[in-house]
C-alpha cells in the first residue's frame, strides 16, 4: 500500500497559482463550475496552483466533478469536519470575546466574523480531500472502486446560509501591523504565502492579530502536530476507502496528464505541499471558531 507520510517538502516548491481574475477560456469555465460544485465563494490556492498546469487541471476536474457533486463526498466532508473540530476542542484555545468587547467590537461585527469563519469551516474540507486525492494518485496509489456505490448526486444546498462579503486583505493593501502578522504566519507555518482564510479574516485587522496571537503558541506543540496528523490520516483513509469515484480517476491517467505540463517531481512537490498544509489550516480555522464561542 502506498503510504503518504505527513511532511513538509524540502525545499518548498515554487507555486504559480492562476488567480481567478486572470483565468480565461476553459480554465475560467472550470473555476466557475468548481465553485458551484463545492458551493464555495472562492477558489482555493491549492486548485489555483493546479490550474497552472492546464492538461493536468483538465484531467483532474473531469475526474473529480462527479466526485465532489456526490452525496457520498458531501457526507465525507461533514464527517471530516467533525473530526477536525473535535481535535481543535482538545487544544482548548482561550476565548476572545472579552478582548473584542473591550476593543469596541459590536455583536454584529463579531457575528460577521463568525459567518466568515463558517464559510471556511465548510469550504476547506472539499479542498483538503481533493489535495489528498491528488497526492495519493500522483504517488501511484488508488481509490477504492467499490466506493462508487455512494456516487448518487447530492441535491440541494450544503453550504452555510450566510451573507458575508468576501473581501481579502492583500498584503499590499494592509497596514504595517497586519503585514507583520502575515510575515509571522508564514514564518510560523513554514509557508511562502498567506492562505485565503487569513487574508479574509484580516479584513478585521485587530481581531485577526488577536486571533492569530491566541493560536500561535499552540502551533509549536506536540499536541497540535498530533492533531494535524490525525486529520491527515483521516482524510487519507476517506479518500482510499470511502470517497466515491464514478469516473474512475486513477493514478495512470492523472500522472500522464501531469507529465504533459511538467516533470512529475515538480507536480509531486506541489501536491505534497498542499496535502501537508491543509490539515493545519482546517485545524486553525476550527480554533478561530472556538475562540469566539
Amino acid at each position: 500500500m502506498t503510504t503518504l507520510e505527513r511532511h513538509l517538502p524540502t525545499p518548498i516548491p515554487a507555486i504559480h497559482p492562476l488567480a481567478e481574475y486572470l483565468a480565461d477560456g476553459e480554465r475560467k469555465a472550470f473555476y466557475t463550475a468548481m465553485k458551484t460544485a463545492l458551493q464555495v465563494p472562492w477558489m482555493g490556492v491549492v486548485t489555483m496552483a493546479y490550474a497552472h498546469y492546464p492538461h493536468f487541471f483538465r484531467h483532474l476536474w473531469q475526474g473529480i466533478e462527479p466526485i465532489v457533486t456526490s452525496a457520498g463526498f458531501v457526507g465525507e466532508c461533514r464527517e471530516l469536519r467533525a473530526l477536525a473540530e473535535g481535535e481543535a476542542a482538545r487544544l482548548a484555545p482561550a476565548g476572545l470575546r472579552g478582548t473584542l468587547d473591550a476593543a469596541g467590537y459590536a455583536p454584529a461585527e463579531i457575528a460577521s466574523i463568525r459567518d466568515m469563519i463558517e464559510i471556511f469551516s465548510h469550504g476547506n474540507y472539499p479542498y483538503l480531500l481533493i489535495a489528498t486525492l491528488v497526492r495519493l494518485l500522483l504517488e501511484g496509489g488508488a481509490m477504492a472502486p467499490d466506493a462508487a456505490v455512494d456516487a448518487v448526486p447530492f441535491t440541494g444546498r450544503h453550504a452555510p446560509d450566510v451573507a458575508c462579503p468576501f473581501v481579502l486583505m492583500e498584503a499590499h493593501h494592509a497596514e504595517p501591523t497586519t503585514r507583520a502578522v502575515y510575515e509571522d504566519v508564514k514564518a510560523t507555518l513554514g509557508l511562502p504565502f498567506v492562505n485565503t482564510d487569513y487574508r479574509a479574516l484580516a479584513r478585521w485587522p485587530s481581531y485577526f492579530a488577536a486571533a492569530w496571537g491566541g493560536i500561535r503558541p499552540l502551533v509549536a506543540t506536540p499536541a497540535y502536530e498530533a492533531a494535524c496528523r490525525r486529520v491527515h490520516d483521516d482524510a487519507l483513509a476517506r479518500v482510499r476507502h470511502r470517497v466515491p469515484n464514478p469516473a474512475g480517476l486513477d493514478a495512470e491517467g492523472l500522472r500522464a496528464a501531469a507529465l504533459r505540463d511538467a516533470p512529475l517531481d515538480e507536480m509531486l512537490a506541489v501536491a505534497r505541499l498542499f496535502q501537508w498544509l491543509l490539515p493545519g489550516l482546517v485545524l486553525n480555522v476550527a480554533l478561530f471558531d472556538l475562540q469566539l464561542r
